[in-house]
């Protein structure tokens, strides 16, 4: 069961025997836990220096979708680590698919912000004004799944957004990791 586990998420040896132990040998609620772990982790390590890593590009079949991607960590070592190198080539992937305008959602520009707010507002005029607050919350956080790259689902595994994929990566090579900016460019765009 603890190399299943391990298989499964990634994660080591002593993590995945811990999880198994706490869950009573639930490898779903074990799964949970080591997920846990793992966000908790990525957090600790959230301040750590990142001034290594890869500029990746990415061309898509028929050359009309490129992109060009800068992710840092902190050390040479996790760089030319192949699963590092997979993992920031699924990151131009998705790039190239989804076509997101900005790496998280501090960097939208508030003036944006506002215009969608006054857009989501005006679509459910005459509702209460709790209501309207929740629904303009909710149509905000669905803007932010389009134009934000950490909050898109992952082309690959639609169950995940690219935070959690994040988040397992920092939690299996044991570093911070940034995804620090791309460029997607498209043709006649």
């Amino acid at each position: 069961m603890v190399n299943d586990l391990r298989i499964a998420t990634g994660a080591g040896l002593l993590d995945c025997k811990k999880a198994l132990t706490e869950a009573d040998g639930n490898i779903e609620a074990a799964t949970t836990i080591l997920r846990k772990k793992g966000a908790a982790s990525a957090a600790k390590k959230a301040d750590r220096a990142t001034k290594e890593g890869l500029i990746e590009s990415y061309i898509h079949v028929g050359g009309k979708v490129g992109v060009l991607l800068e992710v840092n960590c902190e050390t040479d070592f996790v760089a030319r680590n192949d699963e590092f190198k997979a993992f920031v080539k699924d990151v131009c992937l998705q790039i190239a698919a989804a076509s997101p305008l900005y790496v998280s959602r501090d960097q939208v520009p508030e003036a944006d912000l506002a215009k969608e707010r006054e857009i989501a507002a005006a679509q459910v005029l005459g509702k209460p004004p709790a209501a309207v607050q929740k629904i303009v919350e909710g149509k905000l956080e669905k803007y932010f799944s389009t134009i934000c790259l950490l909050d898109q689902p992952f082309v690959k595994l639609p169950e995940k957004t690219m935070k959690e994929m994040l988040t397992e990566r920092i939690a299996k090579t044991g570093e911070n990791i940034q995804l620090r900016r791309f460029t997607r460019y498209q043709l006649g765009a």
